[in-house]
């Protein structure tokens, strides 16, 4: 069974390099080279590779649709509140627990947004939207969804990228063909989610 929808091409990596050297180089000061490095994270073939997988006829999505068990009662349905976010970033890192790639949280990207609006752009359309940002926009999926009787619990959840979460969707893993993602361990590295933009 596969790990992930598609495997990451080189040029994400490189635009977490970018993005990780843009903050670093804004919280010394130089604007200017900032400014630069996340406009070389805005890279084309980040925003192809995401789009290949989360868009509704992606050739590397495939569904074989199963029976869920009859459900006498069903969890309601909730994101994670912030406690829990931070305790499955402190679990899972800021990786992706199915393919691998860094993350990054909205509250970093909203204020990068904020702080270079020349070169961080998140408009109302994908196409408008930061490659790089977009392609490693941290999300937390339920690994068994609710309408096969997920819970919210941390154990039922894992970090995951923007491609990985919209196209595994409500389905199960094995409508999908995908291993679990909990029998593996998460990836570590130094990667820090960009966190030290928001400051202590």
């Amino acid at each position: 069974m596969r790990h992930c929808f598609r495997a990451p091409i080189p040029e994400i990596f490189d635009a977490a390099r970018f993005l990780d050297a843009a903050v670093s180089a804004h919280l010394v000061g130089n604007t200017a080279l900032a400014h630069e490095l996340f406009l070389a994270a805005n890279m084309p073939a980040v925003r192809e590779w995401l789009e290949s997988i989360w868009g509704a006829k992606s050739a590397y999505v495939s569904v074989q649709v199963m029976l869920c068990p009859t459900l006498t009662s069903r969890v309601e349905t909730r994101m994670p509140t912030t406690a829990q976010v931070r305790e499955l970033h402190t679990r899972d890192g800021f990786h992706c627990r199915y393919c691998g790639i860094p993350v990054i949280r909205p509250e970093v990207r909203k204020l990068a947004c904020q702080l270079f609006p020349e070169s961080v752009s998140w408009g109302r359309t994908n196409s408008s939207q930061h490659a790089g940002f977009q392609a490693l926009w941290a999300q937390y999926d339920h690994v068994l969804p609710h309408s096969c009787g997920g819970t919210n619990e941390l154990e039922n959840l894992v970090v995951s990228c923007a491609a990985c979460n919209y196209g595994k969707m409500s389905y199960r893993l094995e409508e999908l063909g995908l291993s679990d993602p909990r029998d593996r361990p998460p990836v570590t590295s130094n990667w820090d989610g960009l966190e030290r933009l928001l400051g202590p």
